[in-house]
């Protein structure tokens, strides 16, 4: 326990795997393959890993800085740096994010459930082409039972899990399921490599063709990086907030960007080889994961083995992601509130899964555009992702950088690594780079909803302009860096 009672990370070792695990979710298994898909492979990649250094490190540094210095939650946080001031709504930005992300999130996580279930059963051997699966999907994700049933059954889990503390909790699962995550991606990344031509999936993975490269690619790849690190939702606050002054921040942070990005990177290794290994299409959406790979199952060799073990590598992202954003919320109302961790778990667990409801039925008996013209799953989608995460980084962004101030931000992240000499570039890209780039993205989101030529005729020159503005911002970035390291004749140091 802290001061004031507070608890802490049992180890290191646990707070980086439980921080990575909040990080990693369905987002580096689900989405990222999809975006490398569509956006040409390799070209995606390197981009997105750009995105990770110039936009996750600084963000991550930040929430985690804000967090272990005041001990609070998202909104607690805010209030103890700048009390009586209307700071404590960006706070609750993330506890609102929280709920809403969790509500229909679980409900994706239900259908890994599922999947995990059917494929144990070994419902996709039985088969007989695309279509027959493209369809099972589409029925199961309509039938209202399973859906919800799913993910009321996700929920619960979050809840067992969280509902015993940091420690008991949260740690202790994280050092069973992450392992288990890395282990199950190894293994089917064996099993995809030696599929017949499967190393047609490891070009297009990892060499670039850069004839896909378009404006789309840079910002598709600064909202995944964005999404992919829980960014801008308080989790890595609240995380924080259980460091002990001992902690070097930099360090677990750069483990924690690494590893999630790792496990991106390793699913593409798992997923590529294995769709051009049966000759199909790399940019199968959405559906890659439910429809494409069910098909692939369904005809490889040990594909009965390796559809189970998958769907069980899926339910553990989403278990890693559910726990840290059900942690978001508890946490301020055990902090503000006073309410007990079992009280607060039970309530707000329960709220979330009745939130969740219209989500769930969303490919079914909901769905059509009922909710400013789109289903309830994808608004509360649109919702978060486009407006509420990015206005959270820009806000924590400007609050860290300007508000806490440069030297108090710059003396925190040097408490406990007194040889990071990047502090004064970690704050040059919080305080400049990232409210500019990630309002690109506020933006770009905005302009997403509306489809009419004219809109998009704008949206493209736009994005011109902004690549142009983002080049000069990295090329006064590398003029400062260079310049601060031949002025002061620093080595690159941790």
């Amino acid at each position: 326990m802290a001061r004031g009672g507070r608890e802490h990370w049992g180890s290191r070792v646990g707070f980086i795997l439980a921080a990575a695990g909040s990080a990693v979710g369905l987002g580096n298994i689900w989405r990222f393959p999809y975006y490398t898909g569509v956006n040409g492979g390799a070209v995606f990649v390197m981009v997105y890993i750009l995105c990770v250094i110039l936009l996750g490190f600084p963000l991550m540094f930040a929430e985690l800085s804000l967090g272990r210095r005041t001990q609070k939650n998202a909104v607690g946080a805010f209030l103890s740096v700048k009390p009586h001031s209307p700071w404590f709504l960006a706070g609750s930005l993330g506890v609102l994010a929280g709920f809403l992300i969790l509500s229909y999130y679980s409900v994706v996580a239900g259908w890994t459930i599922g999947y995990f279930i059917e494929s144990l059963l070994g419902v996709f051997r039985s088969f007989h082409n695309a279509t027959e699966v493209a369809n099972y999907f589409k029925a199961f994700s309509a039938n209202p039972v399973k859906a919800v049933g799913y993910h009321a059954l996700f929920m619960v889990l979050c809840m067992l899990i969280v509902i015993r503390g940091v420690k008991a909790g949260i740690e202790r699962w994280s050092k069973i399921l992450m392992p288990t995550l890395f282990g199950i991606l190894v293994l089917s990344i064996i099993r995809a490599l030696t599929l017949p031509g499967s190393f047609s999936g490891v070009k297009f993975f990892i060499f670039p063709d850069f004839s896909h490269f378009s404006l789309d690619t840079v910002f598709l790849a600064m909202g995944q990086a964005f999404y992919s690190l829980s960014l801008g939702m308080g989790c890595m606050i609240t995380y924080g907030s259980y460091l002990s002054r001992k902690s070097n921040i930099p360090s677990n942070g750069i483990w924690i960007a690494g590893l999630d990005t790792m496990v991106a990177f390793l699913a593409g290794f798992a997923i590529f080889p294995a769709v051009f290994a049966f000759g199909l299409k790399p940019e199968g959406g959405p559906g890659l994961v439910f429809q494409t790979l069910p098909n692939i199952f369904r005809v490889m060799p040990g594909g009965v083995v390796f559809a189970p073990l998958f769907f069980l590598l899926l339910l553990i992202a989403a278990l890693t992601s559910g726990i840290s954003l059900l942690e978001v919320v508890t946490a301020y109302f055990v902090d503000e509130k006073g309410w007990s961790r079992k009280k607060t778990v039970l309530i707000t667990g329960t709220i979330i899964f009745f939130m969740g409801i219209p989500s769930a039925l969303s490919y079914g008996k909901l769905a059509k555009p009922i909710v400013f013209g789109k289903t309830p799953f994808d608004f509360v989608d649109k919702l978060t992702a486009n407006y509420l995460l990015p206005l959270g980084s820009i806000l924590i962004a400007v609050f860290v950088g300007y508000i806490w101030g440069r030297d108090k931000a710059s003396r925190e992240i040097m408490d406990g690594a007194p040889g990071f000499k990047l502090a004064p570039l970690w704050l040059f890209l919080l305080r400049y780079f990232c409210p500019v780039v990630v309002a690109q993205i506020l933006i770009f989101g905005f302009l997403s909803e509306f489809t009419s030529p004219a809109v998009q005729a704008f949206t493209k020159i736009l994005q011109r302009y902004f690549i142009i503005a983002d080049i000069a911002l990295l090329g006064v970035v590398a003029v400062w860096t260079a310049h601060f390291f031949l002025r002061k004749g620093r080595k690159f140091s941790l």
